[in-house]
């Protein structure tokens, strides 16, 4: 860490990300990846590839609570899971080939999409 200013940046941008993931099932790419940008100065691509290793204890502790309430529908989990193996190896593999312009504007859309689906 290079400053306790830095530190207490990361906790924040961690607190809220385990916030959202805990409440919607969300946080990785919606919170994490602007913040490090913006907030952080993190390079586009790195911020996107270090998302996925942040969400990770998040997303396992979220499924860990959401078992214990009964939540957790496990024979999507593994239906689901397959697929997203697949799409996840294929976009850590277009990640590197895509320019941080395209980037952009694909996150940008698919975060759009997202935003709408959800309040209608």
């Amino acid at each position: 860490m290079k400053n306790k200013s830095t530190f207490l940046k990361c906790a924040a941008i961690g607190i809220f990300t385990g916030l959202c993931n805990g409440l919607f099932g969300s946080g990785g790419g919606t919170v994490v990846v602007p913040a490090m940008e913006k907030i952080l100065g993190v390079e586009e691509h790195r911020a996107h590839a270090t998302a996925i290793a942040i969400i990770l204890p998040l997303t396992i502790l979220s499924a860990v609570l959401y078992t214990m309430r009964g939540f957790l529908d496990f024979s999507l989990v593994w239906q689901v899971s397959l697929g997203g193996v697949a799409g996840g190896a294929a976009g850590a593999i277009l990640l590197k080939n895509v320019p941080t312009g395209i980037l952009r504007k694909i996150f940008g859309a698919a975060m759009m999409v997202a935003a709408v689906r959800m309040v209608f």
